[in-house]
């Protein structure tokens, strides 16, 4: 059974979320991230990072949302959570799934810290670009891939949730409430909620 290292009230939120959508059995390891628990050997052997989420598949081990998302989608293609080799809408599903940590999550940081970076240097290009960027692309909805949800949501979702709704890093549109609701309606957007907050 895959094992989901994870803490309260941080990023881990992505992955229990994509779990609750692969709906398979796993099991959940507590990491509070409060108390120091991510800064054992034990858990540096997992993720010399320090981070959470990480999963353990048997002999595998696995760091970084979006990777977890993607693996864990592969893992249980039954979900359907990703569009399948061969498939056209796979090209655009790698594009939103690495989009979230490498523009959304810069953004929000620069965003947050008040950054002044050049656009050309910055591999986000800029906070504005990529709130248009997104925004363009959720206007089509419902979600990423049209009438297809995926893991790319979870990823974009997350971080969305997270940037505009939590913590108002980042300015609401109407395209991102409406996309924030739609994932919010979801039933293992909330067992995950639930999860985290409990």
């Amino acid at each position: 059974m895959m094992k989901l290292y994870w803490s309260p009230r941080s990023r881990s939120f992505s992955a229990l979320w994509l779990m609750e959508e692969a709906g398979q059995p796993y099991e959940r390891v507590l990491t509070d991230i409060s108390k120091g628990a991510q800064k054992t050997a034990e858990y540096l052997a997992i993720n010399p990072m320090g981070k959470v989420p990480a999963i353990k598949d048997g002999e595998a081990t696995l760091a970084e949302a979006a990777a977890i998302c993607a693996y864990v989608a592969e893992r249980y293609p039954q979900a359907k959570l990703s569009p399948p080799l061969g498939d056209p809408l796979r090209a655009k599903y790698l594009y939103w799934l690495f989009f979230g940590p490498g523009c959304v999550e810069p953004a929000m940081v620069q965003a947050a810290t008040k950054i002044e970076m050049n656009p050309v240097a910055a591999g986000w290009g800029d906070v504005q670009r990529v709130l248009d960027v997104l925004d363009a692309a959720l206007q089509k909805g419902p979600w990423l891939l049209g009438d297809n949800f995926s893991a790319a949501d979870i990823v974009i979702g997350s971080g969305l949730n997270f940037a505009v709704r939590l913590f108002k890093m980042l300015p609401a549109r109407p395209s991102f409430d409406r996309y924030l609701d739609a994932c919010a309606a979801r039933p293992a957007f909330q067992r995950a909620g639930a999860l985290v907050m409990g």
